[in-house]
């Protein structure tokens, strides 16, 4: 598939999506959903790849959804409402649904503002490392809107139920110092960039198996019963512990060497 609205590198096991709408400061669109699916979706069947980033170009990471679509009632926006109900089942919402099927680890690199859709888009990642400029807010109910994305479900699962109603609710915008207070973020720095490469540097460098079923015991802990996450561990451990990059890391350990992993 060729890009248009976002672009796609890959260096060794890392890759970087980038939202490619600056002038819009990456307001998502019809076309950068179908685009930023698919390349997600490319990237965690890639064995290759063992993390992704995701960031925004020009100053911002992404300001939501398309402002002067939604005064014209176009694209997503247009048609009565059983029409965008459909339209947001069949297009925003395959965005939550992608990211909660990905086994491949994603941190989000917020360059800049991160607001309504935005926002849940960094939520729906797995790390999110800020820029000192970057603004936080969940503010669709000062355009009269609900989180139709799936920000209701992500963003408690970020920062507690209690905050997450006070940012739907209130509608305010953060910085990111009060972003990473709330734990919304892990790093806020002028090097976040760096903050972000040597996170996936060091996730890419352990058993790719492993990280990946580590963070899918994770996922389904969240909506399991404590009997329910034990099982998945013990099958998920009964599988790595045949792998052979587990007898590599044994005998790396052993003999103080660094392991070379090969998602086997």
């Amino acid at each position: 598939m060729k890009f248009s609205k976002i672009i796609l590198e890959k260096n060794d096991h890392i890759a970087k999506i980038t939202l490619n709408r600056p002038e819009s400061s990456n307001a998502l669109d019809e076309e950068m959903i179908e685009e930023l699916t698919s390349a997600l979706t490319d990237l965690d069947i890639d064995n290759n790849i063992r993390c992704i980033l995701l960031t925004g170009a020009g100053k911002h990471f992404c300001a939501g959804g398309d402002v002067k679509k939604m005064l014209n009632k176009e694209g997503m926006f247009a048609g009565e409402p059983n029409e965008l109900r459909e339209r947001y089942k069949r297009g925003i919402q395959q965005i939550p649904l992608t990211f909660e099927r990905l086994s491949t680890p994603v941190v989000a690199v917020v360059n800049g503002a991160a607001i309504g859709a935005g926002l849940d888009l960094a939520c729906m990642c797995d790390i999110r490392v800020s820029s000192t400029r970057a603004k936080f807010g969940e503010t669709f109910a000062k355009l009269g809107l609900i989180p139709g994305d799936g920000g209701t479900w992500f963003l408690q699962r970020v920062v507690g139920y209690s905050k997450a109603v006070e940012m739907t609710l209130t509608a305010n915008i953060y910085d990111s110092e009060e972003a990473l207070k709330m734990n919304l973020v892990s790093y806020v720095g002028e090097d976040f960039e760096d903050k972000a490469l040597e996170l996936a540097t060091q996730i890419s460098s352990n058993a790719p198996i492993a990280v990946q079923m580590a963070k899918r015991s994770i996922q389904h802990a969240r909506n399991s019963s404590l009997q329910e996450a034990l099982d998945l561990l013990a099958a998920y451990q009964g599988i790595s512990q045949r792998t052979e990059d587990h007898f590599e890391g044994l005998q790396s350990l052993v003999q103080k060497s660094q392991s070379k992993f090969k998602h086997k």
